[in-house]
């Protein structure tokens, strides 16, 4: 292996543990702030500091998308993925919240199908069934105990496989830094939305009142660790290509449970470490039979 592939793997792997340690900040603020205020303004702020980069970087035709609407359909997948995620964390271990989003691959194989006219290979029905397999086992304690809110982070899967979708059919129509400040923008209309929302429905846990200053800025903290993530992950996936760094993805799983238990008290059971090995397995599985893409690059202002 080359010295480039090995910095990459370990950038990669960077990355995935800092989103991990994101999602417990997140967790610490369950019962102090409404789910759907605290996703809101981690992705304000977020917002803000691309958006900011970007002026720098490009000027205001950094700002004029070729596809509108595809950048907020892109938008909308994050506000909803991010929306029932942060959601679940509050409610559910971090742990088998984490196992259940780890299906979004199968689900991306899935509907890549349909909305972007590839073939639907054998292995992604197989991989499909093994995860399946493997969420039925995660589902199976926390379903009994919460009911249908145990069902968010299949939701949050679901609308993330959607988002990549998005992300795959806008490729090429302008740069990294543009593409990530449009969709941060994009969601923001909808998460301050659900936020209203939330507020109006009469549901305490979702009345938005002034937090503590301690809660802002933890989401401070969320959104810079998010960054640094994202830019870590690109970091490795520039060194060692996309389809070397795909397996350090499930570093995030052990990280999580490492820091429910620590941090939390949470222990998954047999059966919920179960699952989750069933999905990451389906998840390597998938990645073990998809060919390799063809780099795509992004057009500029003159194509």
């Amino acid at each position: 292996m080359q010295d480039d592939e090995r910095r990459g793997i370990l950038l990669a792997t960077a990355g995935f543990a800092t989103l991990s340690v994101g999602d417990a900040v997140i967790k610490t603020m369950a019962g102090e702030w409404s789910p759907l205020a605290v996703a809101t303004l981690r992705f304000a702020i977020g917002a803000v500091a691309l958006s900011a980069l970007l002026m720098r970087s490009e000027g205001p035709a950094g700002f004029r998308p070729s596809h509108p609407w595809l950048q907020a359909a892109r938008g909308f997948c994050l506000a909803a993925a991010s929306l029932c995620f942060f959601s679940a964390i509050y409610v559910m271990p971090l742990a088998s919240a984490m196992a259940l989003a780890f299906v979004s691959p199968v689900f991306v194989a899935l509907l890549s199908g349909p909305l972007l006219k590839e073939k639907v290979r054998p292995a992604v029905w197989i991989a499909s069934l093994v995860a399946l397999a493997g969420v039925a086992l995660v589902l199976r304690p926390n379903l009994a105990a919460l009911g249908w809110v145990a069902l968010l982070p299949l939701a949050s899967a679901s609308f993330f496989a959607l988002m990549v979708v998005a992300n795959r059919a806008s490729a090429g129509q302008g740069s990294a830094l543009s593409m990530q400040a449009f969709i941060a923008t994009a969601a923001m209309p909808w998460l301050v939305l659900a936020m209203l929302g939330g507020h109006w429905s009469g549901v305490d846990e979702l009345r938005v009142t002034m937090p503590d200053w301690t809660v802002i800025a933890r989401c401070a903290v969320v959104a810079v660790t998010a960054s640094t993530a994202h830019w870590l992950t690109y970091l490795g996936t520039m060194r060692a290509g996309a389809a070397t760094i795909a397996p350090t993805t499930y570093i995030q799983m052990l990280v999580a449970t490492f820091l429910g238990w620590w941090w939390f008290g949470d222990i998954p059971d047999l059966a919920t470490l179960a699952g989750a090995g069933i999905i990451i397995a389906a998840g390597l599985l998938l990645w073990r039979f998809t060919p390799a893409a063809r780099p795509v690059v992004a057009k500029g202002k003159d194509d």
